[in-house]
């Protein structure tokens, strides 16, 4: 019994364990340098709570702050024997570890071009593709990578500061005065991943969810030359390493929702849609529910925040993805659009109206019809609208062939809809450019079915009568009320 128990205490780690970075400290670079202690290298922001996440892989290094010495400049790979470089590989991520200030220009001057020197020297190293890193290298490296990247983010502009929120389109970006060497760090990664020596099934281990996660949460940045890179890593990463696919969508899912229904700041919504963009690109048919219902419940409430101007781009390019991939999910997206559509923003109204032409290009006449009723009535409204753009935007709709051809096959539908905005634009609206552009859709109508123009032409002028009639008796009546009410007055003076 005791020498099971002396065993017990000596017992080989499980893959698992040995394979979760999260389990084990930071080992050193080589037998004469100490290791490093690992407490939490947590992603934090103000804007954003940690309700959600999971919590962070424990195995990240504490960043070293160097002493006076401590960091002294390794000679280059090509130097160095073939024999050597694994444990040179490791020396220079040991350098690559100090954490340096960059709030003060002349502060450690010397060491940051050590360090400089030494992120360019493991960037060649891995693009070259000149030697197989070990497994214990590829987990030093990400660890390295990760007391890099992975950092409180600075407070946004609007953020502990006392001022009232500004609008996020005019907000000028914080650049990051770390970024000299943070993008050598982010290259790094990139080769790392991009690179066909990677092997997925080691790599994995290291580029875990945990990780994934805390990428994720670095879109918040104001930089956008860190939010380009971390757009192409992490579709690099989807991309290699099948088995995070499913958690990746999930956890951008997530994001949209933080930013749908309670924050409505981030910075990276747009880089995170060019992602799903591709992703949605490559989509296998039939749909799976699980990518409607990330339609349905993300991206067309996305159109809801005030600054969708900042991400719309992105945002239409999703969604007419959709509708391409899957035609039936054209009434859907009409629909949704039409339940979010602006109702005092008329900037938003002619982005919206951009989109809409989008979705309605690759739209089918079966499902154009399951939709054609509550979409013209809102185009009818935005034909009338005060704000010449709008106007302007809705009447280049007709512009388009598709669209114009959906309209003439359902024109007994469509016209009585739209036909009063079309008179009332030509009687009264304001706007010359408008007007112009009215008369020219309204004889598009004329030519393409006399008869129903007419039709609705006598039915509109009987409906302006009727008007007409009930102003007349409404103005009669309160003649005679006036009329009464003056006699009653008149009597009552007498009588007093």
């Amino acid at each position: 019994m005791f020498k099971k128990i002396m065993k017990g205490g000596h017992k080989k780690p499980s893959k698992s364990d040995a394979s979760d970075p999260a389990a084990a400290a930071y080992a050193a670079a080589n037998r004469n340098m100490p290791a490093v202690p690992s407490p939490n290298v947590v992603v934090n922001h103000a804007s954003r709570g940690t309700g959600g996440a999971a919590p962070p892989s424990s195995g990240t290094a504490m960043p070293l702050v160097p002493t006076p010495g401590a960091m002294e400049p390794l000679p280059p790979f090509r130097d160095t024997p073939v024999a050597d470089r694994q444990n040179l590989f490791l020396r220079k991520l040991h350098i690559c570890c100090y954490v340096l200030d960059f709030s003060d220009t002349l502060k450690n001057v010397r060491e940051k071009e050590i360090k400089r020197q030494a992120l360019m020297d493991l960037v060649d190293f891995i693009q070259s593709g000149s030697g197989k890193m070990s497994e214990h290298c590829q987990e030093e490296m990400i660890r390295m990578i990760s007391v890099n990247i992975f950092r409180s983010l600075p407070p946004a502009s609007h953020e502990n500061t006392g001022q009232e929120p500004t609008d996020p389109e005019e907000e000028e970006p914080s650049m990051d005065p770390t970024w000299p060497h943070l993008q050598l760090v982010y290259e790094l990664l990139l080769r790392y991943v991009v690179s066909s020596d990677t092997d997925t099934k080691i790599a994995k281990r290291y580029i875990d969810h945990s990780f994934v996660l805390k990428l994720l949460d670095l879109f918040d940045t104001e930089d956008p030359r860190e939010r380009e890179y971390l757009k192409t890593i992490l579709h690099r990463i989807y991309g290699k390493f099948m088995v995070h696919r499913p958690f990746i969508r999930k956890a951008i899912n997530n994001i949209f929702y933080r930013f749908i229904y309670e924050t409505e700041r981030h910075a990276g919504i747009g880089e995170l849609l060019e992602i799903l963009g591709s992703i949605i690109n490559g989509f296998a048919l039939p749909m799976k529910e699980e990518h409607k219902l990330f339609l349905v419940r993300a991206l067309l409430p996305l159109h809801k925040p005030k600054c969708v101007s900042m991400y719309h781009q992105q945002l239409s390019y999703c969604i007419t993805q959709f509708v391409e991939k899957d035609f039936k999910l054209a009434d859907t997206v009409i629909r949704g659009l039409l339940k979010y559509w602006p109702l005092t923003n008329c900037q938003k109204e002619v982005l919206y109206l951009g989109e809409l032409e989008e979705v309605l290009e690759v739209t089918q006449a079966a499902e154009f019809q399951k939709c054609m009723v509550p979409l013209f009535r809102q185009i009818s409204r935005c034909l009338n609208s005060s704000h010449f753009q709008v106007a302007e935007r809705a009447l280049f709709l007709w512009n388009n062939e598709h669209i114009v051809s959906l309209i003439a096959q359902n024109r007994t539908v469509v016209l009585p809809i739209i036909f009063e905005a079309f008179e009332r634009n030509i009687s009264s609206h304001w706007n010359q450019a408008v007007h112009g552009l009215t008369v020219n859709v309204r004889k598009m109508f004329l030519e393409m079915d006399a008869e129903l123009f007419e039709e609705c032409q006598r039915q509109h002028a009987e409906k302006e009568a009727k008007a007409k009639d009930v102003e007349e008796q409404r103005e009669l009546n309160w003649k005679r009320l006036e009329d009464a009410a003056a006699q009653n007055g008149f009597e009552d003076m007498l009588l007093t």
